[in-house]
Formats: structure tokens, C-alpha cells, sequence
């Protein structure tokens, strides 16, 4: 039997990696697409090792991306993203990647599926199909070619890159509003577990945000500890599987779990202080509004999602939520929140505000970096 040949670009975008298509080079059809999607990153490996595909076993690292040009008047690009599951063959595309986000306008524009200037900046209009949200790229050109290397540092990469500045516009869910359940603040009853206070909130992706102490942990946690901890991991999927259903997001705790690991994801929060990074990178508590470690498909990520610091700047914005609260003031017009993670610090900006009853968040703003790794084909 031989192997089929398939055009691919293997990319780095922000922390996380992933195995980047055109669309029209993949199936159309959702299950065969999905087998063969499955098979390029390696999964399922019981190993949890991903070593016969492209997958690094690791939740930032087990991630595909499609890319077409859009059939929307107001977007010049439809952005796919799967999250793969490294043990199981299951691919979630119920949310994006924030961080990945920042590699579809590199490999639109190397690919020829939508136009940039010589030089200066590419300003990219994404449609990012998995939650029906536009995004806006700003990317760095000269010669014709994307700007891909310089001296723009981001905490959890370890060579700088050329800074590529994304704007979420209008973030939260068009259906269920910025609070699913209508309250910036809920307190939940999780069986076995008891009564626990959480911020349930849909921008850029569903989260659930809990107080670290709540969970007994400081918030200066680091992901080898984390992951060690197969009973904090236990308890916190129980949280976040039932906080998944009073989201409206799944019909029951078991399905969450089964078929929705990539969304909701569930990160806990807890004042300023210091900690030594994952890197070796001292965080002091002065330069932080707060700290936050996030779950990723069920492990702790290395840094901080780019949706997860799209949802935190939200709810900083917003009076009432856990964030808010923990931060002691309202972070609004923009202004960054200093959201300090494993690897360091991410600062984002949102424009939040009253409209009536309820929030409205403008857009949120991060920079992050993008590379291509390798070009070619993936072979199945």
C-alpha cells in the first residue's frame, strides 16, 4: 500500500504548533476528514506519544488547522481549527485556538489565498468558523514576503519573532450573550465536591474561572506539579464537565467529558504574587494583575491560551465577576491586563461595556508571533 501525499505547512503560532491545510486539501466530508486528520498528527496513540504523526503529545501541540478563502463580504479568509485528543479518536472543533490564530494570515498570505501589500502592514480579515467570529490580523510585510523574524519577546517561546497584533472583535457568543447563565458570578454545586463560586463566561471561548483556593492550590502552581496531581486533575474535570452543562454546552457531565474536551476550558485565578517561571524566568508580583494557570485537554498548558486571555480581559472589564473582583478594579478601554501565567506574563486589551442589563466587549487586542517550521507534505 502506498502513502497518500497531502500539502501541508507545519507552523508555530504563539505557544502552541500545528499542521496547517488548505482546505480544499482535505476531505469535505467530516468523518473522512477527521480519520485523516487523526492519522497526520498520530492519534490515537494509547502511548500518549503521537510518534508514528505529527503530533507533539502535548495539548499545545496536537492541533490542525484549515484555511480557505471566505465565502463573507466583510472577511477575506474561513479559519478551521481542530483540537486533537492525544489518546482517543476524537477532534473537538468546538472553539479556536487564540494562539494559532496568529499563524492563519502568515500562511494565507505564503499561500496566495488572499492578497498583501509589498511592504508595511497586511491587514487580514479572519472568519474563525468554529465560533463565528471575525478576527483582524495585522501583519508585517517587506519584499513581498511576511515579516517572520524580529525582536518581539513572548513569554513561553524562546527565540523572538516579528510581532503580529490581533484583534477579537465582538468576542462574546451571539446566542447566549457574555454570561451564559446571565450572572457574572454563580455558585455551582458539583457533586462530591460541594458549593464552589465560579465566573462562567463565552468570549473567544466558553471558560469556567475558579479562585485557586477554592481548589486548595495557590495559583503559583507550575504545569510538572499540576500534572502530577492526577486527583486535582480529576477534581477539576468533574468542575468543569458540570459547569459545561449549566452552560448549555453539552446534555450531561459524561458527554462533556466524552465528546468536549476542548471547550469549556477551566482556569484558576488568585491575586498578584510572585513565583519562579516554568523557564527560569523570575515573575514579581508588581509586574501582574493577576495569575491564572489554564487547563488544556485536560493537562496544564505551558503558558496561557490566547482565548483564555481573551476571556480574562473581558471579564476584568465586567463589575462582579471572580476576575474583577481578584484584580480590585475595572480593567476597561483597553487598557492591558497583566495576566501572569507559567512561562510569564501576557498583557491584553478589551473595550468593555454597559449596555443595559448586560456587557458588551468591543474587541479584545494581544500581540503574538508566528513561524513556519517546515513546508511540504505530511504523508498518511
Amino acid at each position: 500500500m502506498l502513502q497518500r501525499k497531502i500539502p501541508a505547512v507545519y507552523m508555530r503560532g504563539g505557544t502552541s504548533k500545528g499542521v496547517f491545510f488548505r482546505a480544499d486539501a482535505v476531505p469535505a466530508d467530516p468523518a473522512g476528514r477527521d480519520a485523516l486528520l487523526l492519522r497526520v498528527l498520530g492519534s490515537p496513540d494509547p502511548y500518549g506519544k503521537q510518534v508514528d504523526g505529527m503530533g507533539g503529545a502535548t495539548s499545545s501541540t496536537s492541533k490542525v488547522v484549515l484555511v480557505g478563502p471566505s465565502s463573507r463580504d466583510d472577511c477575506d479568509l474561513d479559519y478551521l481549527f481542530g483540537a486533537v485528543d492525544i489518546h482517543r479518536p476524537v477532534i473537538d472543533w468546538s472553539g479556536n485556538c487564540g494562539n494559532l490564530t496568529s499563524a492563519v494570515a502568515p500562511f494565507a498570505i505564503r499561500e496566495g489565498l488572499v492578497p498583501a501589500p509589498a511592504n508595511g502592514i497586511a491587514q487580514v480579515r479572519i472568519w474563525q468558523a468554529n465560533i463565528g467570529k471575525r478576527i483582524v490580523a495585522r501583519v508585517p510585510m517587506r519584499d513581498g514576503k511576511v515579516v517572520e523574524l524580529g525582536d518581539f519577546h513572548l513569554d513561553g517561546v524562546t527565540f523572538p519573532a516579528a510581532e503580529i497584533v490581533l484583534d477579537f472583535l465582538d468576542p462574546a457568543d451571539a446566542a447566549g450573550g457574555l454570561f451564559p447563565t446571565g450572572r457574572a458570578l454563580e455558585r455551582v454545586d458539583i457533586p462530591g465536591l460541594g458549593a464552589v463560586e465560579v465566573t462562567l463566561i463565552n468570549a473567544g471561548n466558553p471558560h469556567i474561572f475558579i479562585a485557586a483556593e477554592s481548589l486548595g492550590l495557590t495559583g503559583a502552581e507550575l504545569p510538572d506539579a499540576i500534572n502530577g496531581d492526577a486527583e486535582l486533575l480529576r477534581r477539576c474535570e468533574q468542575i468543569r464537565a458540570h459547569c459545561t452543562v449549566l452552560m448549555g454546552l453539552a446534555g450531561s457531565a459524561e458527554e462533556a467529558t466524552r465528546l468536549r474536551p476542548h471547550t469549556p476550558k477551566l482556569a484558576w485565578v488568585s491575586r498578584p504574587q510572585p513565583y519562579p517561571g516554568a523557564g527560569g524566568k523570575p515573575v514579581a508580583a508588581a509586574d501582574i494583575d493577576l495569575t491564572a494557570r489554564i487547563l488544556s485537554m485536560g493537562k496544564a498548558h505551558h503558558a496561557m491560551t490566547g482565548t483564555g486571555g481573551v476571556a480574562l480581559a473581558a471579564a476584568a472589564g465586567v463589575e462582579g465577576t471572580l476576575v474583577q473582583r481578584l484584580t480590585g478594579q475595572l480593567v476597561i478601554g483597553g487598557q492591558p491586563l497583566r495576566i501572569g501565567h507559567p512561562s510569564g506574563v501576557m498583557a491584553v486589551g478589551a473595550t468593555v461595556r454597559p449596555q443595559g442589563a448586560d456587557w458588551t466587549v468591543e474587541k479584545v487586542t494581544m500581540s503574538r508571533s508566528a513561524r513556519r517550521l517546515m513546508e511540504g507534505w505530511v504523508l498518511v
